[in-house]
């Protein structure tokens, strides 16, 4: 597995990984799946979209950075990642977030902020609080799950 900038030809594998987790409901706050075109324009707009391949460049997952706000804020990155179901439990989120970390260094960022990990997304927050990322506190019934039903949202920041 190798973790790389991702190249015009991963947008297909890119989409329909992002658009398994947008469609499942539970983890993303966008609602619409991406298309072949508003797939490549979202990608392209990121300081840096990271994916995870194998050796035959299969998209196994992937990764979006890009500043969380303008101006004196501007210094705080975001991120987002997102790995293929049949992926999960390979420790490959954690090798993203690392990546990720650097990647947000390397551009200049001083820290990078999840306004909205949902609250009952144990794995993810698991990874977060062993890679040092400190929770913010939790803010409730700030995420609407697909069913309708509303979830608590715990942001968390660490400094790069």
């Amino acid at each position: 597995m190798n973790i790389r900038q991702y190249a015009p030809g991963d947008l297909p594998g890119m989409i329909e990984t992002w658009n398994e987790v947008v469609e499942a409901g539970d983890a993303f706050p966008q609602e619409e799946p991406l298309t072949p075109e508003s797939g490549a324009a979202f990608f392209a707009s990121q300081t840096h979209a990271g994916v995870a391949v194998d050796d035959d460049g299969a998209i196994l997952g992937l990764y979006i950075l890009h500043p969380n706000n303008v101006g004196r804020c501007g210094h705080i990155a975001n991120a987002s990642y997102a790995v293929r179901s049949l992926c999960r439990g390979r420790h490959l989120g954690e090798k993203l977030v690392l990546d990720c970390l650097a990647q947000a260094k390397a551009h200049g960022f001083g820290i990078l902020q999840f306004n909205a990990v949902v609250e009952g997304n144990v794995h993810a927050r698991h990874l977060y609080e062993r890679l040092g990322f400190q929770q913010l506190g939790t803010i409730p019934r700030g995420f609407r799950m697909k069913d309708g039903a509303f979830a608590n949202i715990c942001p968390y920041y660490k400094e790069v």
